[in-house]
């Protein structure tokens, strides 16, 4: 088994959409939440608060700046994600496929790296 993470990506038009039908988004990712659990492969859920609430800080200088959301020119927001435990990707890719999500989001699927295939002291496999 591995983990996944099901990152839910959108824009502020996507949010606004889903804002507008709140109700019945909350009730449809509630039973997809379920059927996750009962399916056994959920491990984590989690949404984000308005990134208007956030800051960054970019790390582009000599000292780190902090800045206030909104975020300015990003296209796509983080909104939250989903923590799956599943044999392959491809079932990752399935879950990911019945995110309750409107049109123009997308949902990254990505494989949570295992502790052992973390480089280690001196070790490097030449990514940054």
């Amino acid at each position: 088994m591995s983990k996944y993470l099901l990152i839910m990506r959108g824009t502020d038009e996507t949010n606004a959409a889903m804002m507008a039908n709140l109700d019945e988004m909350m009730a449809t990712t509630r039973r997809f939440i379920e059927d996750m659990m009962k399916a056994d492969v959920l491990v984590a859920a989690e949404g984000l608060d308005d990134p208007r609430q956030g800051v960054v800080v970019d790390f582009g200088g000599e000292a780190p700046v902090v800045t206030d959301g909104p975020y300015g020119e990003t296209r796509e927001l983080f909104g939250g994600y989903f923590l799956l435990d599943v044999a392959t990707r491809q079932e990752a890719v399935e879950w990911a496929k019945r995110v309750p999500a409107v049109r123009g989001s997308k949902i990254e699927v990505r494989r949570v790296a295992e502790a052992d295939e973390v480089p280690q002291g001196g070790e490097s496999n030449g990514q940054a």
